[in-house]
């Protein structure tokens, strides 16, 4: 695959976006004053591809000067070029940290990430394939997209946008509906000719059509990108994202991001840390060069918005499947499932539904027992798929264990047979490493009875 910048003879080249999709043009970035303007002004975007040109920035700028206080002061400029996507900063310092041992060192690095990326997209967009379809119905696929996060945004492949090419790799795409992204169009102007570059079948909606969409049945998955993402999940993207996660959370449809694991910034632990760039009011009231509003209008412009990781269904790295909002979706399902007088019956029924719930509490309480206890009846149940999935034993009601065993001890609602069930492990020598739950009856003080144990609730409803 062709990359969408790289290195050529001395000089940094790149894609110029700004003019696409009237003109494919390659700028040949001579100094890093070039390469800072080419990204402040939007001629390389995407999170990973600014990240990539900063460090071609630094090769750059040690290939120009000898003088390391000259490579580190213009590296300082190009992490500040854009404050939002942290893979800027992150590929500035990358590059930076090879400086000691040469300029020819400090470009091999920058060659190193740029053949990274896209093994790294690749590999996220095959994870992320695989869980779209684990969510979705079987048939190929109407997916929503927003901005681009394609190729150009990456330099090769793409996160969001290389997930619907392996899906459509695969036969499984019917259409994909892009955003035109206000207000500078990178849905329209690059998104829709990379899917025409591939042959894959696409409408252009404007962006505030997309809940319409959602709500008319057209859409089967929401996936995008993201330019930083913090500790708890929460996720920083284009303009306008944050409101189809809302439409797609209303909808019920899966809301996917997917991205490198270098967007992740785990020193942030709240989307409210996140500096949002503004962008100039002209992008809003002009268009082309030509006014379409009021000279002088007052102009709100933020060039990113923040998702809260609860509106968010998974993110996807190279590395992983992450659900922040795990918890909190599958706590809407049991009690979705829930029927008179607490009966759960339909959480077994649902074969999704119980598997996941299994899977949470194995997850919730990892490598902290040895043997689950299933209480009678439905807890027996839950039980013996938790034991299964975590492959250690099931203890029947009544039997005892062996000293020592850490025993996690499993029921349908939190109550007292709880307490009682682990006098019996304590009575035959063991331990008690928890109890899970599937529900809570909100304000019975059960688990302030259980303390100091760990308890696990998966859902909770009002006593």
């Amino acid at each position: 695959m062709t990359y969408t910048l790289g290195w050529d003879d001395g000089v940094v080249v790149a894609i110029d976006q700004r003019v696409l999709p009237h003109e494919l043009r390659w700028l040949r970035l001579a100094t890093v004053e070039e390469v800072i303007e080419a990204i402040t002004t939007l001629a390389v975007r995407g999170a990973p591809a600014i990240g990539l040109a900063g460090a071609f920035g630094v090769a750059l700028s040690a290939h120009l000067h000898a003088d390391p206080a000259v490579v580190r002061a213009d590296a300082e400029r190009l992490a500040k070029a854009r404050p939002t996507a942290v893979n800027l900063a992150w590929g500035v310092r990358r590059a930076l940290g090879r400086l000691d041992q040469g300029a020819p060192a400090v470009l091999a690095e920058a060659s190193m990430m740029l053949a990274e990326d896209e093994a790294t997209n690749r590999t996220a967009a095959r994870l992320a394939a695989g869980l779209v379809l684990s969510l979705t119905p079987d048939r190929p696929l109407r997916v929503l997209t927003h901005c681009n996060t394609g190729r150009l945004a990456t330099a090769a492949w793409g996160t969001a946008l290389g997930t619907i090419s392996d899906l459509a790799g695969r036969g499984l795409i019917e259409e994909v509906l892009v955003d035109e992204t206000r207000p500078l169009l990178q849905g329209a102007r690059l998104t829709a000719w990379e899917l025409a570059e591939q042959g894959i079948p696409h409408r252009l909606l404007v962006d505030s059509a997309a809940a319409a969409a959602m709500s008319l049945g057209q859409v089967d998955v929401v996936l995008v990108g993201a330019d930083r993402i913090t500790a708890r999940g929460d996720v920083a993207n284009k303009i306008g994202t944050y409101g189809l996660a809302v439409s797609a959370a209303r909808h019920r449809i899966p809301f996917i991001v997917v991205a490198p694991e270098s967007t992740v910034d785990n020193t942030l632990a709240h989307g409210s840390e996140i500096v949002v760039e503004e962008r100039a009011a002209a992008e809003v009231t002009s268009f082309g060069g030509t006014p379409v509003a009021p000279a002088g209008v007052a102009v709100f412009n933020p060039a990113f918005d923040v998702t809260p990781a609860e509106l968010v269904s998974a993110v996807v790295t190279e590395r992983r499947v992450w659900r922040p909002n795990h918890g909190a979706e599958l706590a809407r399902r049991i009690t979705e499932a829930l029927g008179e007088g607490l009966d759960l019956s339909g959480v077994y029924t649902d074969p999704a539904l119980f598997g996941a719930t299994a899977g949470a509490l194995a997850e919730e309480f990892r490598g902290s027992f040895d043997a689950v206890l299933g209480l009678a009846s439905g807890g027996l149940l839950l039980g013996a798929a938790l034991a299964r999935h975590a492959e250690v034993p099931l203890v029947l009601p009544g039997n005892p264990v062996a000293p020592g065993t850490r025993v996690l001890v499993v029921d349908e609602v939190l109550g007292d047979r709880l307490g009682d069930a682990a006098e019996l492990v304590w009575g035959s020598g063991g331990t008690v490493a928890g109890f899970g739950v599937l529900l809570v009856e909100s304000g019975s003080g059960d688990a302030e009875k259980l303390a100091p144990h760990k308890v696990v609730a998966l859902a909770e409803v009002s006593g």
